[in-house]
C-alpha cells in the first residue's frame, strides 16, 4: 500500500475537500474523459446525490462543479478568474475549457441537486454526463468523492481499495503493526521509511521542494488568517476570531499576567485563523482534509513559536510522520466526513499531528503510534453536523481543540516507553466500525445535531 504525502497533504481551496475539491476533480477528469473521445459533445448536465446535496450549497459544491467543467483545477486556482468566469457562464449559458469547444450548460437548469438515497457507492456521489445537439446523452459517469479530495469513479471504487499499481516500495506497511515490525527491522523511523517509499517512486529533490511547497502553504494560509477580520460568508454571520484572538495574545506577552493555560490559546488560534481561511475559500492544504486542515499546520506552528529547540529543518519529517498514519487511516478506515463522521476528519488530523509532534520531539516509533492511538482513540464517535451546511460551525474552533489534543497526546506518549493497552490498528478499526454505525443524520448532511439545534439558520 502506497500513499505519498502529496496525496495526504494536497493544496486547494476551501471550504471542503470532500465537497469542494473533490467535485473541481471529478469535472477534470471527466472533461479529460471528452478530450479523448471520438465524438463531439455538445452540452454538459451534472447532478449531485447524497451529501454532496445536502450540505452542497454550503460547501460550494455548486460553485465547485461549474468551474470544475470550466476548467478550474484546486491546485492551480485563481479566485479572481473564477468569479469572472461564474458571470460568464451564468450570462453565456455555456463552458469554454481548454482543449474542448464551447459546450452549452445552464447552471440553473444543467445542475440539479438529488436529495433521494444516497448512490450506492458512496455519500459523496456525483453524475457528469455529455450530451449531443438534441440533448441525449452521449457520455455518463459516477464519481465518487471520497475525502481529502480523492475521486474515484464507479468502476475503480468497485475493484477495491488496493489499487495501486506503481512498482514495489522498499517498506509497504498496511497496518501500524507491519510499520513497527518494519522500524524495528530496518532500524529507520517511520519518517526514514516514508522518505525511502517516496523517494523510490520519484525522486529526493522533488519532495524536499514539494514538501517545502506544502509548509509554505499550511503557513501563509496562517498567516493570512491571523491578519484578516470580517463575517465569513454563508448566511451565518460568523466573525472571525483569529485576528482578534491573535492581537490579544501578542498584547499580553511579556506581561507575566497570562495564565499556563494560555498556550492553548495559541494552538486554537493557529488552528481558527487556518479554517477561517478555509471558510471563506482560500487557498489551504487538505490535513487530511479542508475541514480539518488546522489542525497539523496549528501543531507544526505551536511547535516553531513555543518549544524551546524545534527548528524548520525537521518540519519533513514532522509531515512525513504524519503522512504515514494518515495513509494508515485512509486505507483501513476513512477521512471522509460524509462516510464515518468527524472522528475521520478532525480526529484523524488530531492523530496525525500528535505523531508528526511526537517524531520531531524525539519519540520512538513505538511512542509515536502511541501518540497516534491516543489523539485518534479520543475522538471516536464524533459527528459532522455542520450548521446551514457551512464549514464553520463546528468546525472552527473543533480544529483548535483536535490541536490541543494533538499536543497532549504527543506529550502523554513521550512521557511513556510505547507499551499500552489499545494498538493503533484496533482504534483504527473501531472508528471505521463507529462510522458505519453513525446515524447518516451525523454524516454531513446537516440533517441532526447542532445543524437541526441552532434556532433560525
Amino acid at each position: 500500500m502506497f500513499l505519498s504525502v502529496f496525496d495526504m497533504f494536497k493544496v486547494g481551496i476551501g471550504p471542503s475537500s470532500s465537497h469542494t475539491m473533490g467535485p473541481m476533480v471529478a469535472a477534470a477528469r471527466f472533461l479529460d474523459r471528452l478530450r479523448a473521445a471520438p465524438f463531439a459533445a455538445h452540452g454538459l448536465r451534472a447532478s449531485l446525490h447524497g451529501s454532496l446535496a445536502f450540505t452542497g450549497v454550503g460547501h460550494a459544491t455548486d460553485r465547485a462543479t461549474v468551474l470544475g467543467l470550466a476548467g478550474f483545477v484546486p491546485d492551480t486556482y485563481d479566485a479572481e478568474k473564477a468569479e469572472a468566469a461564474l458571470i460568464a457562464i451564468r450570462d453565456d449559458k455555456q463552458v469554454c475549457p481548454e482543449g474542448l469547444p464551447p459546450l452549452a450548460f445552464d447552471p440553473k437548469t444543467d445542475l440539479t441537486f438529488d436529495f433521494g438515497p444516497n448512490l450506492p457507492g458512496h455519500a459523496n456521489g456525483m453524475i457528469l454526463m455529455a450530451t449531443d445537439a438534441q440533448g441525449d446523452v452521449i457520455a455518463q459517469e459516477t464519481y465518487y468523492s471520497i475525502g481529502g479530495g480523492f475521486v474515484m469513479t464507479e468502476a475503480e471504487l468497485e475493484a477495491g481499495k488496493d489499487t495501486d499499481e506503481g512498482a514495489p516500495v522498499p517498506f509497504p506497511f498496511k497496518t501500524a503493526a507491519e510499520m513497527l515490525e518494519m522500524a524495528k527491522t530496518s532500524g529507520k523511523s517511520i519518517a526514514e521509511m516514508k522518505r525511502a517509499n517516496e523517494v523510490s517512486r520519484g525522486c529526493a529533490d522533488s519532495l524536499e521542494k514539494g514538501v517545502a511547497r506544502i509548509w509554505q502553504v499550511m503557513n501563509d494560509c496562517i498567516e493570512r488568517g491571523l491578519t484578516n477580520d470580517g463575517i465569513l460568508p454563508g448566511g451565518l454571520k460568523v466573525r472571525r476570531r483569529a485576528k482578534d484572538i491573535h492581537d490579544q495574545l501578542m498584547a499580553e506577552r511579556g506581561m507575566n499576567l497570562t495564565a499556563p493555560h494560555t498556550i492553548n490559546d495559541w494552538m486554537s488560534v493557529y488552528a481558527m485563523a487556518v479554517n477561517e481561511e478555509n471558510a471563506a475559500g482560500g487557498q489551504v492544504v487538505t490535513a487530511p482534509t479542508n475541514g480539518a486542515a488546522g489542525v497539523v499546520p496549528a501543531t507544526i506552528r505551536y511547535w516553531l513559536d513555543h518549544v524551546p529547540g524545534a527548528t524548520p529543518r525537521q518540519i519533513p519529517d514532522f509531515l512525513l510522520t504524519a503522512a504515514a498514519i494518515g495513509g494508515l487511516v485512509k486505507f483501513n478506515a476513512s477521512i471522509s466526513g460524509a462516510e464515518a463522521g468527524c472522528q475521520a476528519e478532525v480526529g484523524s488530523a488530531s492523530a496525525m499531528a500528535a505523531a508528526g509532534l511526537c517524531a520531531v520531539m524525539g519519540g520512538s516509533a513505538e511512542q509515536i503510534e502511541n501518540a497516534a492511538e491516543i489523539a485518534l482513540e479520543h475522538h471516536l464517535g464524533m459527528t459532522c453536523d455542520p450548521v446551514k451546511g457551512l464549514v464553520q460551525v463546528p468546525c472552527i474552533e473543533r480544529n483548535g481543540l483536535g490541536a490541543i489534543k494533538a499536543v497532549s497526546a504527543a506529550s502523554l506518549a513521550l512521557r511513556g516507553d510505547g507499551q499500552h493497552l489499545v494498538p493503533l490498528d484496533a482504534c483504527i478499526e473501531t472508528m471505521r466500525q463507529t462510522g458505519a454505525d453513525m446515524s447518516e443524520k451525523y454524516k454531513e448532511t446537516s440533517l441532526g445535531g447542532l445543524a437541526v439545534n441552532i434556532p433560525n439558520c
